[in-house]
């Protein structure tokens, strides 16, 4: 994955009312921290920031240019999302360096269809790896295809790229493929008509 370069301002304005104010300003509060360095608080530019996560996912690996501070390169360690506005309250970057490994979570992809009359259920969608921090993939890939139903892929199942090693546990099930339900069984499992309704009363005589 491709590192993107984004500039930042040192950021003077703490708490709640200083963030608020970063984002009115059109930037996303941030924190840089690291290999023993003091923590900078910075400015990111959210429009720019927002386009490099969703083009590079959660492990877009930053340049990050600081005004009259240097530069760093710095991955996402957390983000801090609102899921009503969709914008990012905060970001906590961990500044890495070349050639160095560091552990990540990535999204794990399923390809290909398994045998007909089967399901196929996701059940971790990321993988833990350790692979350099200038060359994390963006997602891994994992074949179902023609898997028949009882089988099973394990996180040792997934390829990964050259240079990277898995973090998870090798045995962890990353999707299982299991018969598809017939139409005899969701027939089965379908909810009971409803009831007839109770004959009405007689009416009352005068």
């Amino acid at each position: 994955m491709s590192e993107v370069k984004i500039s930042a301002e040192p950021r003077t304005e703490f708490g709640k009312g200083g963030a608020r104010r970063t984002r009115r300003a059109g930037k996303v509060p941030a924190v840089l921290y690291g290999h023993g360095e003091k923590p900078r608080h910075i400015a990111l530019p959210a429009r720019e920031f927002a386009a490099a996560i969703r083009h590079g996912g959660a492990n877009q690996l930053f340049n990050v240019d600081i005004t009259g501070g240097g530069s760093a390169l710095a991955l996402p360690k957390a983000i801090q999302r609102d899921p009503i506005k969709d914008t990012y309250e905060h970001v906590d970057l961990l500044v890495v360096r070349r050639g160095e490994k560091v552990t990540v979570d990535v999204p794990v992809q399923l390809i290909g269809e398994a045998a007909p009359g089967t399901l196929v259920v996701h059940e971790h969608a990321t993988l833990s790896i350790l692979a350099d921090a200038t060359r994390l993939p963006g997602g891994l890939e994992v074949s179902v295809e023609g898997l028949a139903a009882g089988s099973q892929i394990l996180a040792g199942n997934v390829p990964l790229p050259q240079g990277a090693e898995l973090a998870a546990d090798p045995e962890l099930v990353v999707a299982v493929i299991s018969a598809a339900p017939t139409a005899e069984e969701l027939g089965a499992e379908a909810p009971a008509e409803a009831a007839e309704a109770p004959a009405e009363a007689p009416a009352a005589e005068a």
